[in-house]
């Protein structure tokens, strides 16, 4: 049996980017005209057939919903699914889960094999390779010929579509407030880098929170960590480094590899250092001290962001193109780590 051409194989074939093959078959002048027609020349000589013709082709619902996650190990994302499971199940949507590994190449290729027939509309967060590329043309793509998607988390507003999120600056405000609030007066915040969106709304909270109460704020405050596997040697150099006596951390595994490294030099929380957290998860609940969380809903965000995906599938009004963007309350859930 002949193998399916796809962007990945016409990509690996010829060595180059998924990106680089999806652009060049839309006419794309980012790629030279003699690279664009060396690849059209080989997606015609295999026959390949663009999602476009599979969209268009598709005329019989699925009832089934895909989602793409950057990754599965949080619980956030976790909780998320859950959410969407529970209300799809409960009007009769079967869901299949890909993750894009923070990849932007795999994001591509999962969206081009979920959309292929295989599903209805998207559920899905951004990875950290298409926030930091900007580039969105498989949503495009997607989305032009007719195929619904809903956003949450991290979200692109250069999209037209529903979107499921927090008010990370005011998150990120209310979480450095309440250390305030506590008597703590020397913060420091880790973060993701600025390019993942929730990361730099949740910083931007942080300074505002300490400006409005009249503090100067400073880089040495902020830690960007670009890879989430290896940040365990920067947040320790991080916080030997500055006298903290308050740490922001915008997800649980960074709050966690903190804990760890101030009790490693000797500190106490949350006497010396107090801790929030955002995600109330496991690890928050389960660590030692356990940890004082912005509690995100991840449940509640996945169970709206199905509930507004089946309605635009089984809206009768197909030029509708109105869209919402949902702003989910957070709730502080206090634990050991703050006073």
């Amino acid at each position: 049996m002949a193998q399916k051409i796809t962007l990945k194989k016409i990509a690996q074939d010829l060595n180059v980017s998924i990106s680089t093959v999806s652009k060049a078959l839309r006419d794309s002048h980012e790629i030279s005209e003699e690279r664009r027609e060396k690849i059209k020349k080989y997606a015609k000589e295999f026959n390949y057939k663009p999602n476009s013709i599979a969209l268009s082709l598709k005329n019989q619902k699925t009832k089934k919903i895909g989602i793409i996650i950057p990754e599965i190990v949080h619980h956030f994302f976790a909780t998320v699914i859950s959410g969407v499971e529970r209300v799809a199940n409960e009007k009769g949507y079967q869901v299949i889960i890909t993750l894009s590994g923070e990849s932007f190449d795999k994001e591509v290729v999962n969206m081009e094999m979920l959309a292929n027939g295989s599903i209805d509309g998207f559920i899905m967060s951004l990875s950290k390779e298409t926030m930091e590329k900007q580039d969105f043309h498989h949503l495009r793509e997607v989305t032009n010929q007719g195929m619904p998607i809903v956003m949450f988390d991290r979200v692109s507003n250069d999209i037209p579509c529903d979107k499921i999120i927090i008010d990370d600056v005011a998150a990120g405000h209310e979480a450095t407030e309440f250390l305030l609030r506590k008597g703590k007066n020397k913060l420091g915040i880790i973060s993701t880098v600025d390019y993942v969106n929730v990361g730099r709304l949740r910083s931007q909270g942080f300074s505002q929170a300490l400006q409005q109460r009249g503090f100067e704020v400073h880089d040495h405050q902020f830690l960007k960590i670009e890879d989430i596997d290896r940040c365990e040697q920067k947040i320790e150099q991080f916080i030997a480094d500055n006298d903290f006596d308050a740490l922001v951390a915008v997800n649980e595994l960074f709050a966690v590899t903190a804990s760890k490294a101030i009790q490693k030099l000797g500190k106490k929380i949350p006497e010396d250092v107090a801790i929030v957290a955002f995600t109330d998860g496991i690890l928050s609940k389960y660590a030692s001290p356990t940890l004082t969380t912005i509690g995100q809903k991840g449940e509640e965000m996945g169970g709206i962001a199905a509930a507004k995906l089946i309605e635009k599938l089984e809206s009768s009004d197909h030029d509708n193109e109105s869209y919402e963007t949902v702003i989910v309350k957070t709730s502080l859930v206090e634990r050991e780590s703050t006073p």
